[in-house]
């Protein structure tokens, strides 16, 4: 009886063991089965920084946008400096240079030398560099901050007055730094006898005028110049 006993409560122990096993067993199963589901979850997921599958937009992604603007800006309007001195002295002088735009590029060239064609370069290319580096890099900040800000459905449900937005904002803020430079310019073109250079076109506006005087007085005329044409 007892060896009876012993052996049932050895059966019985045997059951429960396996039993406890296999709930362990599937218990394991289910885990592993889970880890793959956690997985594709965390795969699906966007990765940090990145906005509807693009990105990431860090320091980085905004440096080189402004980094790309400014060399563009400055390459593109320096190249055309010959295009502005003509078109500057038609303006201001259309009794003197009044044989058309290839007429005023000779005469220039005649009374001048060709080297008065670049007057204006270096704030031309100074200038536009600030510029384009505001524009461009300004433009994909605003953007993004703006998308972030409204969310993602939101931001894309208004797209297009993000765009407008993102670029007025960004204009203006870069059209801030151009003006000094573009007065400079519009100065030295129209009088070259005026300054030597950059620096001192500068510093003699600023004395004559002020500072406000002297670089913003243009201001206003620049920004309905730039953004009907940027902001576009």
């Amino acid at each position: 009886m007892v060896l009876g006993l012993s052996a049932a409560s050895t059966s019985y122990l045997s059951g429960f063991g396996a039993f406890s096993r296999a709930k362990e067993s599937a218990a394991t199963r289910r885990a592993d089965a889970a880890v793959p589901a956690k997985q594709l979850m965390v795969a699906a997921s966007p990765a940090e920084g990145e906005i509807m599958g693009q990105g990431p937009f860090g320091l980085t992604y905004f440096l080189q946008g402004a980094l790309a603007g400014g060399i563009c800006c400055s390459l593109t309007h320096g190249a055309m400096t010959p295009v502005d001195v003509v078109k500057t002295r038609i303006q201001l002088d259309p009794a003197t240079y009044n044989q058309g735009f290839i007429g005023g590029f000779r005469q220039i060239a005649a009374a001048e030398g060709a080297g008065a064609l670049l007057t204006g370069l270096m704030p031309t290319a100074q200038g536009y560099f600030i510029q384009g580096w505001f524009k461009f890099g300004g433009v994909e900040f605003f953007k993004v901050q703006l998308t972030k800000t409204l969310g993602e459905q939101s931001a894309w449900d208004n797209r297009n007055s993000i765009y407008l937005a993102a670029a007025a904002g960004a204009e203006f803020i870069a059209d801030i730094f151009l003006c000094p430079f573009e007065a400079c310019r519009i100065r030295l073109v129209s009088d070259p006898t005026y300054a030597s250079g950059m620096a001192g076109c500068a510093s003699r506006l600023v004395s004559e005028n002020g500072v406000i005087g002297g670089f913003y007085a243009g201001f206003i005329p620049i920004l309905f110049k730039q953004h009907p044409a940027h902001d576009g």
